[in-house]
């Protein structure tokens, strides 16, 4: 199952937090135009599936530069680089989040009032926007409202918008090469099975007949 289909079962519900908020200017200019380049698929897909997805890979950019760079700090944040494996920014999460938008629209009201939100916050406190701050002002930000529960409620709507976030930033972690490699999570590999262990056949008093042996536990035994 590709990404798309994988969130729609992952997002069931619409987060309501239409905000509306205009006196923040930011350099929101949307330099994006559509895409020439014809995307190509390494999997195997249904070709109705396909043209939908080039449509939406052809549309013009959805956010603005400025609120990809707060979106790459965003991720970057809350999932950031380790020895273990890259940023959420190098497996390409905003990008992911520019498609999923595309995709399911229900989120881009939720994802563009809470960039908007999070700037007007910053604003007041720093008269900065928040990819502008230093990183002890974001941080000190996004402790507002990365928890929900603890949140105080003139932050609630940065905490549902928070929590959008996240969830976007995990799934399009966890769905790329960078992410999977990170769980450690091999696929399906070939074995071979060389029958059932002496030791169990002993006790449950059964044995292989000649037949079976020679035309259906032929492989050489290995060791581990």
């Amino acid at each position: 199952m590709d990404r798309r289909k994988s969130l729609k079962l992952i997002f069931t519900g619409a987060v309501a937090a239409p905000i509306a908020i205009a006196g923040c200017k930011t350099d929101d200019k949307k330099t994006g135009t559509a895409k020439t380049d014809d995307p190509t698929f390494n999997l195997d897909r249904n070709p109705d599936e396909v043209k939908y997805e080039k449509g939406l890979l052809a549309q013009e950019k959805f956010f603005t530069d400025h609120e990809l760079a707060t979106i790459t700090i965003l991720a970057d944040i809350i999932i950031p680089k380790d020895d273990v494996s890259g940023s959420a920014s190098e497996a390409k999460v905003p990008a992911f989040i520019e498609f999923i938008v595309k995709d399911m629209p229900n989120h881009q009201v939720p994802m563009k009032g809470g960039l908007r939100w999070l700037d007007m916050q910053c604003l007041k406190r720093y008269e900065k926007t928040f990819k502008d701050c230093n990183q002890q002002q974001q941080i000190e930000l996004v402790d507002m409202i990365a928890y929900p529960k603890k949140a105080k409620p003139e932050m609630s709507q940065g905490a549902i918008f928070f929590s959008l976030m996240r969830d976007l930033t995990a799934s399009g972690f966890y769905t790329s090469e960078i992410g999977v490699k990170d769980l450690g999570y091999a696929g399906n590999k070939v074995n071979q099975w060389n029958g059932v262990p002496d030791e169990v056949l002993q006790q449950y008093k059964m044995a292989y007949t000649e037949k079976e042996l020679k035309e259906c536990v032929s492989f050489k035994k290995t060791d581990g």
